[in-house]
């Protein structure tokens, strides 16, 4: 019997386990994003073990855990001024052109680590200075890069080419720190640096075979005023509002990784630690191997609102939960909804922003994914020290929850937005066919002729 014949129900319950996949259409369809893909897959894995091998060599040069800490301290006001004025370069130059040389000028800290740990005594210094250096370097790259994928991607595969983007950060988030810590605490730190500065190498080469990215004819030059009508564009679009406040909401009160350590002392299962740290990025994977189903939604507003009251839920849960796995059931649950939130904002940015205004905003959505979790630290140790570590958690979970239903009242037009309807979405949609069918045509005309 072949597939065509096969009963009725059971193509039905293909088609339905079909939704539940992995979409590989970006993938196929476009030669960029294959190269920007898998220049992102290389560096993802250096990038974790100079993650672990910052700290770990400042452990050994200082023996302080004060030492290790500020290096969050130093790399925090160069991701928020770098991360606005990116935005600004992204808008008003070829966004190939600042990729490739910010992965360059990235690069180039990574050598540096290597010569300060080849030195007889290694410096201290070097360390936050590089450091803030590649905090700079990599927020002045990031708006860039979110606002290249628009434009490299079809307009319907926004949601899978978000997808796929996240597949290659989950799988380096949960194979990444192990390997680095492998590396760095068997074959030594400089081995991690130059193995790290070899993946520049390679991501490097495959960014510059990007086809060039020219700004738009209407461009800003870099200013202040620049970024100040970026945010004054933004306010002019409460949906686009709701996305960065629920998204900061949620990392505010209900962020608790900073106490992991304590909780799993609270529940007598430091073997657990690990698999905690692990836990989003598991429940985010599972969502993205099975996100196939999210190119059908329309109603993205409503999704970034539940998966948020998901996240919530889930952070209160592992809060109150007195067993160690049940804690960990709820965390992997809070990353699949924070990915589930993360795919439905990415789609609403990349599907109705205009190219002029694309890095600008890509900036400020920098800083609410990336200043969010970091107050939410202070939130849940801060807290932790008042209340103790398990209150601490659930407290936060369900502040999450009141906060984000009442921004959910406070900002209709979030929940209203459809992507069938939205008129900013409708008229990039037209622009970015036009563009597409454009590109065709110059490709099959010398063929025709």
């Amino acid at each position: 019997m072949t597939s065509n014949d096969a009963p009725p129900d059971g193509r039905r319950l293909r088609r339905l386990l079909s939704q539940f996949s992995v979409d590989l259409a970006p993938w196929h369809s476009s030669r960029d994003f294959r190269l920007l893909w898998s220049a992102g897959a290389i560096t993802v894995f250096g990038s974790f073990l100079t993650l672990v091998a910052v700290p770990l060599q400042l452990k050994q040069l200082t023996g302080s855990s004060l030492a290790v800490g500020l290096i969050g301290a130093v790399e925090l006001v160069p991701l928020v001024l770098c991360g606005l004025w990116g935005g600004v370069l992204a808008d008003a130059m070829d966004r190939r052109k600042l990729v490739v040389r910010s992965e360059l000028a990235q690069g180039v800290c990574a050598a540096a680590l290597l010569l300060n740990a080849l030195l007889p005594h290694p410096a201290v210094w070097p360390l936050y200075v590089v450091a803030g250096l590649a905090s700079a370097f990599g927020s002045l790259q990031r708006p860039s890069l979110d606002a290249l994928t628009p434009q490299i991607v079809a307009h319907d595969q926004l949601t899978a080419a978000a997808s796929l983007t996240s597949l290659r950060w989950n799988v380096g988030a949960i194979a990444g720190p192990a390997l680095a810590g492998v590396v760095a605490t068997t074959a030594g730190v400089p081995v991690a640096y130059a193995i790290d500065l070899g993946t520049f190498a390679v991501s490097v080469l495959l960014m510059y075979r990007l086809r060039p990215v020219p700004p738009s004819p209407s461009a800003e030059k870099p200013s202040v005023g620049a970024i100040v009508d970026g945010l004054r564009y933004a306010r002019s679009r409460p949906e686009l509002l709701g996305t960065y406040a629920v998204d900061l909401a949620a990392m505010l009160f209900a962020m608790p990784t900073a106490v992991f350590p304590f909780l799993a002392d609270r529940l007598h299962a430091s073997w657990s630690l690990g698999l905690m740290y692990a836990s989003f990025a598991v429940g985010s994977l599972l969502v993205t191997l099975t996100s196939r189903w999210a190119g059908q939604v329309h109603r993205h507003g409503r999704m970034v609102v539940w998966a948020a009251l998901a996240w919530g839920a889930a952070i209160a849960g592992a809060g109150l939960s007195g067993e160690v796995w049940l804690v960990l059931l709820c965390l992997v649950a809070a990353g699949g909804a924070d990915m589930v939130s993360g795919l439905f904002r990415s789609t609403m940015w990349n599907g109705t922003i205009p190219d002029e205004y694309r890095g600008r905003l890509a900036g400020v959505e920098l800083l609410s994914y990336s200043v969010g979790p970091q107050l939410g630290q202070v939130r849940a140790g801060g807290m932790a020290a008042v209340v103790g570590v398990r209150a601490s958690i659930w407290v936060g979970g369900a502040a999450c929850v009141v906060a984000v239903g009442a921004l959910a009242v406070s900002l209709p037009a979030l929940l209203r937005y459809d992507a069938r309807t939205n008129p900013h979405a409708l008229a990039l949609r037209a622009h970015r066919e036009a563009e597409f069918s454009a590109e065709a045509t110059e490709v099959a005309a010398p063929a025709l002729g």
